[in-house]
């Protein structure tokens, strides 16, 4: 049994907290990094068509010999296959790659806002999860304007947008737009892409106050503010430690000295500007 526990998403289903990401795994080394994954008791995994390793992720998930219901999938919608028509072939693609017939959760990958093609991606999706080939449907690196004019137009709200979101980058905004919406926050470079932030000395005097690595208590920053969190590692001794982040708690001093840490510092694209 998984130690990780769950969210429950608007639709009523349930996510794991704690999921393992696969982005920049190259599809040779995807089955064994995902394999690895799920033997330390990941039961999420978190794809994408454009990440070129839903095949392998796939691989993985048959060899494990886990039950289909015991594993939650997310795959994403690649910018180049927005709009109805194409969303839907892509989807196709994406569940043939991955070998299922399902998928757990299904989201646009960028808003692309001057493409203007979300909404008609996201009436897809609403085929998509009515026919029961996803059992949610969400979005990733949305804006709140974005997510107003989606859920404006639309009438599934999302049971998730995927953000980046760390310390140094907290999206409050974000995050309290998504609690008025009942929109599950999702976090991607939870632990800020190896570019210094487990190195910042706030991290690493919390980390030997509890006796953790810096990654492990960043992780559990996020859990006790109530994201999903995907760390991606392909060193399987770090992808167990991602996962030993259950049986400590931060106190409020230590929730405290990472708010302070907040300082707007985005490391990937911003989402206006993906096109």
């Amino acid at each position: 049994m998984s130690k990780v526990p769950s969210l429950t998403l608007n639709n009523g289903i349930t996510m794991p907290q704690l999921g393992f990401g696969v982005w920049q795994v190259p599809s040779d080394e995807a089955a064994q990094t995902v394999g690895t994954a799920l033997e330390a008791g990941y039961r999420s995994i978190d794809t994408a068509a454009a990440y070129g390793n839903e095949e392998g992720t796939g691989k993985a998930i048959a060899a494990s010999g886990i039950a289909r219901d015991g594993l939650f999938v997310t795959t994403k919608l690649a910018n180049g296959d927005q709009g109805y028509d194409s969303a839907l072939r892509a989807f196709d693609t994406s569940l043939a790659k991955l070998g299922l017939d399902h998928v757990d959760l299904y989201l646009i990958h960028w808003p692309m806002p001057a493409k203007d093609t979300f909404v008609d991606s996201y009436r897809a999706f609403e085929k998509i999860l009515a026919d029961g080939r996803a059992r949610a449907i969400g979005v990733s690196n949305f804006l709140p304007d974005h997510l107003e004019r989606l859920t404006g137009e639309t009438s599934v709200v999302p049971a998730v947008n995927q953000i980046e979101l760390h310390p140094q980058l907290q999206q409050a905004e974000s995050r309290a737009f998504h609690a008025s919406r009942g929109i599950v926050t999702e976090a991607w470079s939870p632990l800020g892409s190896g570019r210094g932030l487990l190195e910042v000395p706030t991290v690493a005097a919390v980390a030997h106050k509890h006796g953790r690595t810096p990654a492990q208590v960043v992780l559990r920053w996020h859990l006790q503010l109530g994201h999903v969190v995907i760390p991606k590692s392909v060193t399987p001794s770090r992808i167990t430690e991602n996962i030993e982040v259950f049986d400590f708690e931060l106190d409020d001093d230590d929730l405290a000295a990472f708010a302070a840490l907040d300082e707007g510092k985005r490391l990937g694209s911003h989402p206006a500007d993906v096109n």
